[in-house]
């Protein structure tokens, strides 16, 4: 049980004089448990990445890299992307979290303070003797108590510590919501206007198969060709025209997509991107900085430092509690037998009745749950040590291979565009042929459909090579505008998290 020492008198400002000079001797003491130290994470050097296709390691433009999508210089993309940071879903509910623990930090800092309570009250006490007379007494109390937990081993301080990381944590997992909001729709209109790219590519691959159609007809009532040649132009034919429900299918979603990320209901922009657009042309030169810079504009990596922070004063709360306790309390208050007496004695000092203590107390026996809990939290703080570790070397990883495969994409790119072209070639020689009678019609049905999946391919690498450098801003931390005065200081020095008993 708590043990507890009391200091009272009857001459107060002895007493208010002995309890502030207690307290001054014990307010110089150190808060107890481990200082956040941040660990030395960050690798040195450049990334393994080859710097190819417009790739440079030079530092990052911070306005660029905030606002990268504009790079694309696609005016609907931009509006598309203002419209949801305002209205998206998702980001209002990060809003409101922080809200909510902006308010838990206020709830931890009023512990600092004192706590004051007011009272009132009135009484009728009546006894009554046998001969049938009694008496009957009124009282009138009013007062004012409150109470100050004076925080001798930093309890309070360490719990405030942690509301106010664990407040950056979540201001940084709005960020990091905001960098995935604006890649996702960004990526979502791409996936639009690949799917109108390729539906084009179709509509034009049936209008060149139903000419062929056409032509094996006429041929064929000519006596030229038998039907074997118009079955395979029809089926050929047929077989195009069955990819158009399943683009338009893709499309659709990926219109209910940019719309539900955009706050809006679905099919509510259908109208707004039914035009088809070009995709947009990638840029002659992206600077990607180094893998130090990368991790610390990352809010993913942000959020998982302070959440290390918040578990590392977690454990000097649970260490304060091996320690004593001091907590004040006074009170002054009236008693009185009448209503106009207690409204006299209350403006009255002289009648006041006044009380000034200060308590001391310190757990003895517990059978250990203390020591247990800063256990439990030093634990806690290990996980959050692994946990920040896992999230630099996932968010290393995701940047070389997002380097890799925007760079490698486009040299697929570019053989596929000259593989289109050849096809294109091919299939007006191999018409010209069958038309003259050299060939069969097998070559033109071939060259056909060559041409259709070539072009079909090459148009869904055009959007995938937008798609990657997305990606890429994303992943090098792009999408939201840094404050210097709010950073973490993870990676800048080479100290380890310390722990004291």
């Amino acid at each position: 049980m708590p043990k507890r020492f009391f200091f009272l008198s009857d001459t107060p400002w002895s007493d208010i004089c002995l309890i502030f000079i207690f307290i001054t001797i014990f307010t110089g003491c150190k808060a107890v448990g481990p200082d956040y130290k941040p660990p030395d994470l960050f690798p040195e050097g450049s990334w393994h990445a080859p710097m190819q296709k417009g790739l440079a390691q030079a530092p990052v433009a911070p306005e660029q890299l905030a606002q990268w999508w504009t790079v694309l210089n696609d005016p609907v993309l931009t509006d598309l992307i203002t419209c949801a940071v305002q209205n998206n879903l998702d980001m209002k509910l990060a809003l409101e979290r922080i809200r909510q623990y902006r308010l838990l930090k206020g709830i931890e800092e009023a512990d600092r303070l004192p706590t004051v309570n007011a009272s009132g009250g009135a009484s009728w006490t009546g006894t009554s003797n046998e001969d049938g007379t009694g008496t009957t007494t009124k009282s009138y109390s009013a007062g004012l108590d409150a109470s100050w937990e004076i925080d001798l081993f930093g309890r309070i301080q360490r719990a405030i510590e942690a509301a106010d990381a664990t407040l950056s944590a979540k201001q940084e997992a709005l960020r990091d919501a905001l960098v995935s909001l604006v890649a996702d729709l960004a990526d979502s209109y791409i996936n639009v206007r690949t799917a109108q790219i390729r539906l084009n590519v179709v509509r034009q691959s049936i209008d060149s198969q139903t000419e062929s159609f056409q032509l094996t007809q006429w041929q064929n009532q000519a006596g030229l060709t038998d039907e074997l040649d118009v079955h395979q132009a029809r089926y050929s034919l047929e077989n195009a025209k069955a990819q158009i429900p399943a683009l338009e299918s893709t499309l659709s979603d990926a219109m209910n997509r940019v719309a539900v990320l955009s706050g809006l209901a679905p099919g509510t922009l259908n109208e707004k991107l039914a035009s088809p657009r070009p995709l947009p042309a990638l840029p002659a030169t992206i600077a990607v900085g180094l893998p130090a810079d990368a991790l610390r504009r990352r809010p993913d990596i942000r959020e998982a430092e302070y959440e290390l922070v918040t578990q590392t004063a977690q454990v000097g709360v649970a260490t304060a509690d091996l320690y004593p306790k001091l907590t004040l309390s006074g009170s002054i208050g009236v008693d009185t037998l009448t209503p106009a007496a207690l409204i006299d004695n209350t403006l009255d000092p002289s009648n006041w009745a006044r009380s000034l203590a200060a308590s001391l107390s310190q757990t003895l026996f517990d059978a250990g749950s203390i020591r247990k809990n800063i256990e439990v939290q030093t634990s806690l703080q290990k996980q959050a040590l692994i946990q920040y570790e896992t999230a630099i070397l996932s968010a290393l990883e995701e940047v070389e291979n997002s380097l890799v495969a925007y760079a490698k994409e486009q040299i697929r790119l570019e053989h596929l565009t000259v593989a289109a072209q050849q096809a294109l070639i091919a299939e007006e020689l191999a018409k010209k042929k069958y038309e003259s009678g050299l060939i069969d019609f097998t070559t033109v049905l071939t060259s056909q459909q060559t041409v259709l999946s070539y072009e079909s391919d090459l148009a869904t690498s055009q959007g995938s090579c937008v798609s990657n450098l997305i990606t890429l801003y994303k992943v090098l931390g792009g999408g939201w505008t840094p404050i210097a005065s709010d950073a973490p200081k993870g990676g800048q020095n080479k100290s380890q998290i310390e722990s004291t008993p």
